[in-house]
């Protein structure tokens, strides 16, 4: 059924931001690492394109874990029996959530380096 409001679309998509958050423990750990990227940036005073790029980093990540979580829970309301075409999918579409991991870990890589050697020399 089609949404009423706008307003009513950012509460539907809220909720299931907030779902995600309670149900899936992988978003839990995407929660902490953000929050240690983002006191970690704070503390390091980062420059503004740092910024950028972690935002877009932590995004990346965390678009690719909803979803991923989606199409999980899709995939379960199709088959409640073990299918190999539905494990296949389940797999292809946490390998999006690996690949945006390791992206955002080489970008934290890349920002954080030189502010992390200049901290410590």
């Amino acid at each position: 059924m089609k949404n009423k409001s706008v307003l009513q679309s950012f509460k539907n998509a809220w909720n299931g931001i907030c779902q995600a958050f309670r149900s899936e423990r992988n978003m839990k750990i995407h929660l902490v690492a953000t929050i240690l990227v983002i006191v970690t940036g704070i503390i390091l005073n980062l420059d503004k394109i740092s910024w950028i790029a972690l935002t877009f980093a932590i995004g990346l990540v965390l678009i690719c874990e909803l979803l991923n979580t989606a199409i999980e829970k899709l995939t379960d309301m199709v088959t409640d029996e073990f299918s190999e075409q539905a494990g296949k999918v389940k797999d292809i579409s946490a390998s999006a959530v690996m690949v945006s991991a390791f992206v955002s870990v080489i970008i934290g890589i890349l920002v954080f380096i030189e502010p992390l050697i200049g901290l410590f020399m």
